[in-house]
Order: structure tokens, then sequence, then C-alpha cells
């Protein structure tokens, strides 16, 4: 295997970083792929309350092989488990939480991101495919967006953009930016570089961000 393939974050480890950011008692919605593996790494003594758009609360890891139950799956339909205390409700009641500005971060995939924190996630240029499904709405409604996503397509072209080329889901809305290469911050200034994975350079991350980055690194800390 080569350096260009196993330089960086695994999935795991990505998604172990971004929950280091989640703040005691925050609510978070966490979306399909690589987000839903955060529920797996929630800081020991840290309460978090996870959401799920199908109208689930109090999300807790990936059940034990050959405990699922059938009847409790995430928005990816993946089996979960619920902590003492979580429910399920309608998926009315679930997305008044997330329009009513219930929820502290949503952590969610992403196709392309802009400079400026345009979001695009939902359809592929020219594809017939596509649902823009609830991330329109956990955007605008929650007050953290944060991209949890590889820094650049399988066949190596970037997803960290100048501007968005594909559908936007919603524009202006990315507060940071995980991928298995870095953290980057969305500011007024710009893209700012705060963190590196292990192994990784500044001058290999700009060279797979088609957009300018600005190096600011710093110790590991949450997003206020």
């Amino acid at each position: 295997m080569s350096k260009e393939q196993v330089i960086g974050w695994s999935k795991h480890e990505l998604a172990a970083r971004v929950a280091l950011d989640l703040e005691d008692g925050w609510f978070v919605n966490l979306g399909i792929g690589i987000p839903t593996l955060v529920a797996d790494y929630i800081p020991e003594g840290r309460e978090i309350i996870l959401h799920s758009e199908n109208g689930l609360l109090g999300l807790g890891p990936k059940p034990a092989p050959g405990e699922e139950d059938p009847d409790l799956v995430n928005a990816g339909k993946e089996p979960i488990t619920l902590k003492p205390g979580g429910s399920f409700f309608s998926q009315a009641d679930s997305f008044a939480m997330i329009r009513g500005g219930h929820l502290d971060a949503t952590i969610l995939g992403a196709f392309q991101v802009s400079q400026l924190g345009d979001l695009a996630s939902w359809k592929l240029p020219n594809s017939p495919l596509g649902r823009v499904g609830g991330a329109m709405d956990l955007t605008a409604g929650s007050k953290r967006v944060f991209l949890c996503m590889q820094h650049t397509t399988k066949t190596g072209e970037a997803k960290i953009v100048e501007e968005c080329t594909y559908p936007l889901t919603t524009p202006r809305c990315v507060d940071r930016i995980y991928t298995d290469l870095a953290v980057i911050d969305v500011t007024e200034e710009g893209l700012v570089l705060k963190e590196l994975a292990p192994g990784v350079t500044f001058e290999y991350v700009q060279e797979r961000t088609a957009a300018p980055l600005k190096n600011q690194l710093q110790t590991i800390g949450a997003i206020q």
C-alpha cells in the first residue's frame, strides 16, 4: 500500500477527533456515513445527546453483533442503541426540533464545500439521482455545522474549493471542516488550518485543496 493511501487519520480516528470538540450538554445530529461513527467515540464523562432526523434522541454506540434491534436504526438505516432516557418519536417532531434551533451542532459529509462555507452535499452534477433529504433543514437550523469527510474524492479531486460547482444544499453554513488530513475553520478571513493529522504537512494539505489556506496551527480545542 502506498504512502498516499495510508497518510492521515482513518475514518474511525477522524470520528474520534470530531468527538473531542463536542461540548458537555450539546444536542448533536449525526449525518449518514462517517459522522455516524462519532457515536462510538464520545469522551468518557461527557454527556452529548445525539439526535437522528428519523426521530430518535439519546443515541448510544452501535450494538454488539447479535444484539441489534430492527426497530432501532439511525437515518442511514444502521442499527443503533439508545442510552437510558433516550426516546423515539415522529419525524414531524424531529424536524420541529431541527427547525426550532434546538441542535447545538450538526455533523455531516459533503461532496464539496467552498471557502465561504457553502455546502453541496446532495447531488452530483449531471446525475439524475440525489435527494436533499433533511440536510437543508439541519444546516439552516443548527447552531454549528461541522463537516466530517475525506479531503479529496476517490479520484483525487479537491472537495474544498473556492466556489462550489455542485448544486448547493445551503449557502455559507459551514463552521468547521474535519478531513482525514486536517481540521480547518471557515472564517470571515477565509479558510484557516487549525490542526494537521499525524505525518501530514501544511504543504501537503494545500496541494489537495482548491482554495487558499491560512496556516494557524494550534493545540486541540473545542470550537466556541
